[in-house]
C-alpha cells in the first residue's frame, strides 16, 4: 500500500510510526514535493491484523523476491528426495540427472511435482525415474507447459 499526494499525484514518503502501548498504533507520511503530512491510526484490531501479516509499516529494507507472499505462507517439503515405494512395495529410484532437475522444481511444490512422477511410474511399471520418464510424463499428462 502506498500513499499519494492529491495535488502533487507523488508518492508520500514514511516519516515516523508512533505505538503508544494501547495496542493501536499511528504511522505518518509526508509529500516530498510540497511537503503536505498525512497520517494514519489503526485501532487494536487493525493493528493486531497487519502484525500477524507480517506487514512493515514505513517501508522495506530488503529487496523483493520472486513469489514473496507464496513463500511466506506455505511451507516447503523437506522430505521430497525419500524414495517413495510403488504399489508392490519396492522404492522408486531416481537417477542423479532427475534428482537435479526436480530440485529446480519451486521448494514449496516440489513434493507435488515428485509424486506426480512417482504415480506415473507406478501406473506404467517404471522402477526408475529418468529425465526421459519425466519427459514421456510431462507429454502423457498434458503438463509441457508447466
Amino acid at each position: 500500500m502506498k500513499f499519494l499526494c492529491i495535488d502533487c499525484d507523488e508518492q508520500m514518503t514514511f516519516q515516523d510510526r508512533q505505538v503508544p502501548g494501547d495496542g493501536t498504533f499511528a504511522a505518518s507520511f509526508e509529500c516530498p514535493h510540497c511537503n503536505r503530512r498525512i497520517a494514519m491510526l489503526a485501532n487494536p484490531f487493525e493493528a493486531q491484523l497487519v502484525n500477524s501479516l507480517g506487514v512493515k509499516i514505513g517501508g522495506r529494507t530488503l529487496e523483493e523476491e520472486p513469489f514473496e507472499q507464496t513463500r511466506r505462507s506455505v511451507v516447503g517439503k523437506d522430505n521430497a528426495f525419500v524414495d517413495e515405494e510403488d504399489t508392490t512395495g519396492k522404492p522408486i529410484r531416481w537417477s542423479a540427472e532427475s534428482r537435479e532437475r526436480l530440485e529446480r522444481v519451486p521448494r514449496f511444490v516440489r513434493g507435488m511435482v515428485k509424486k506426480i512422477y512417482a504415480e506415473y511410474a507406478t501406473e506404467h511399471g517404471i522402477t526408475e525415474i529418468t529425465p526421459a520418464v519425466m519427459d514421456s510424463a510431462r507429454t502423457e499428462l498434458g503438463l509441457e507447459g508447466m
